[in-house]
C-alpha cells in the first residue's frame, strides 16, 4: 500500500512539496480543509488511510489518553534552522519503513526516530 499523508496546518510547505515531489500523495490541511479541528484531523486521516504528519503533540494525547483510533501519526520536533535536516529525515523514513508505519505514533528529530505501536 503506498503511504499517504495528511499535513497538519503547522507543517511547512518546503516539506509539504518535497514529499509530493518524492511522489507521496500529501493533503495539506492549510490548502484544503484550513482551521478544522484535531479530531477532524483524525477522522480525515482515518477515511482516507493516511499518515498524519504534525508538530502538534496534542495527537499524542489524542491517542494514548483519550484512545482515539488513529492510522498513524508522525509528530516532528525540529528548530527552524533544521528544516531542510528534517525534511531529508523524514523522507529518509519514509523510503526505509514505508507502510509499516500505520498504527504506529513516530516522533523525528533530527538525529533520532522513534516508534511505538498505537
Amino acid at each position: 500500500m503506498p503511504v499517504r499523508i495528511i499535513a497538519d496546518e503547522n507543517i511547512d510547505n518546503f516539506i509539504i512539496h518535497t514529499l509530493r515531489n518524492d511522489n507521496y500523495e500529501v493533503i495539506s490541511i492549510k490548502e484544503s480543509y484550513r482551521g478544522i479541528k484535531d479530531i477532524e484531523i483524525i477522522v480525515l486521516a482515518n477515511k482516507n488511510e493516511c499518515l498524519i504528519l504534525t508538530e502538534d503533540k496534542d495527537f499524542g494525547e489524542w491517542v494514548f489518553s483519550h484512545g482515539m483510533n488513529s492510522i498513524g501519526i508522525l509528530f516532528i520536533r525540529y528548530d527552524e534552522k533544521e528544516l531542510k535536516d528534517i525534511t531529508k529525515t523524514i523522507q529518509a523514513l519514509l523510503k526505509e519503513y514505508g507502510d509499516t508505519l500505520y498504527n504506529k505514533f513516530t516522533v523525528i528529530t533530527k538525529n533520532k526516530i522513534r516508534i511505538r505501536d498505537i
